[in-house]
């Protein structure tokens, strides 16, 4: 009688981050993360995807203090709902923080500029280090961390353009998820905590508000109540991963609080000054919790356009060596990330090392493509295939290439 195989666990992202080279944690920085090399190159992939998105949806970037005083904080509420959470020290005159949000940041830019209403939308965003004083309990990889990059946007708006920036955000997110691997998102409207700004009234707006865009943009959302931000109302998009596992990445939030605490104003089209209505926005959310949920969702096994290492060349003996490196200079020419591995170990065991190191390709360069001018390309599930050197970089350039 056979006995039943038991059920493949999830992988951990912390033993995918040692196995392929990627980051580490130590106890002299908890909650904080050593980026190795390849785990930074991976970071930047994820950044830079989501800077294409920004600009394609008309965001400006910009980028904000780390330690703000404590004025700005009590501005945002931050001090009276949030302080807990925040690491505040005195820097010999009074109190400050290390911001855990940039969003007083964005409003003090903002403010800054005499709006009208002609303007809006105005739509900014940041890839801002945020630090946020987690117990040392609930520390847990790049899950929970006390140091992370939050891609924070924000967009404000007038409030007949609220419809059409949340379907517009919910629209482009779904692409983009798509393209990472995740297709099905579970959206959740999540309602007033008990520890929050602004009075009943308000907080029924808001959430009526934010529940009617969310339909009109086709989103089948259920409610969470009690798990907005102490400023407002949240939409969370829950993505379910290859273990049937839900987790919450991105979320965009209506405020009908900070806007008018900060002083933001335009100008009506009869010349009234007007609060605009602000929407806080991110893809990620933590950009270091999102690649620890793709990490395990792919089981290390990035697409080609993510992984940090794309190709691997492997020249078959020595004598193979420099044409091996003009392969690499064609291929870092078409901006393929392209490494080459001289060991003398076996070129089996050079193509087994590639593939548990993540590699999406390897290219072989031995005596008949030395001959030939050729090269052979080896995907990671075990075809092969050989081309023009040419032909073979053009095709692997394209594979690597960054979604747009």
């Amino acid at each position: 009688m056979s006995v039943p195989a038991e059920p493949e666990s999830p992988p951990d992202h912390r033993d995918l981050g040692n196995s392929l080279d990627l980051f580490h944690f130590q106890d002299d920085a908890p909650g904080m993360v050593f980026w190795h090399p390849r785990g930074l190159t991976l970071y930047s992939v994820l950044r830079d995807a989501a800077r294409r998105r920004c600009r394609s949806e008309g965001y400006s970037e910009v980028m904000t203090p780390q330690v703000l005083r404590e004025p700005i904080w009590q501005r945002s509420g931050h001090w009276a709902h949030y302080q807990q959470d925040m690491f505040s020290f005195d820097d010999g005159k009074e109190p400050v923080a290390l911001k855990p949000v940039s969003c007083p940041g964005h409003l003090e830019i903002v403010k800054r500029r005499s709006l009208s209403y002609r303007d809006l939308p105005v739509r900014i965003a940041e890839f801002g280090l945020v630090h946020r004083r987690e117990p040392s309990g609930a520390l847990h990889g790049l899950f929970r961390l006390r140091q992370f990059t939050q891609d924070d946007g924000h967009i404000f708006c007038l409030p007949e353009q609220l419809d059409g920036e949340v379907q517009r955000f919910a629209s482009g997110l779904r692409d983009f998820y798509h393209a990472f691997g995740f297709d099905v998102i579970d959206v959740k409207l999540s309602t007033r905590p008990v520890d929050r700004a602004g009075d009943d009234a308000l907080w029924t707006r808001a959430e009526s508000l934010l529940g009617n865009a969310a339909t009109l943009a086709g989103l089948a959302w259920s409610e969470q109540p009690g798990g907005g931000a102490f400023y407002g109302p949240k939409l969370e998009f829950n993505l379910l991963d290859g273990w049937g596992r839900l987790w919450q990445c991105g979320t965009i939030q209506l405020d009908l609080v900070l806007p008018s605490r900060f002083g933001v104003h335009y100008a009506s089209n009869v010349g009234d000054r007007e609060v605009p209505m602000m929407l806080h926005r991110a893809l990620f959310g933590s950009l270091e919790r999102f690649m620890g949920v793709l990490l395990e969702h792919s089981r290390g096994k990035l697409a080609a356009w993510l992984a940090p290492e794309q190709v691997r060349v492997l020249p078959v003996s020595e004598q193979h060596v420099p044409y091996a490196q003009m392969l690499i200079s064609d291929l870092r020419a078409g901006e393929v990330r392209a490494f080459l591995d001289t060991s003398s170990d076996s070129l089996g065991l050079r193509i087994f090392r590639a593939h548990s190191d993540g590699v999406p390709f390897s290219l072989i360069a031995g005596q008949r493509e030395v001959e030939s001018g050729s090269a052979t390309i080896r995907a990671r599930d075990g075809r092969n295939q050989t081309l023009q050197r040419g032909e073979a970089v053009e095709l692997l350039r394209q594979q690597c290439a960054p979604l747009e």
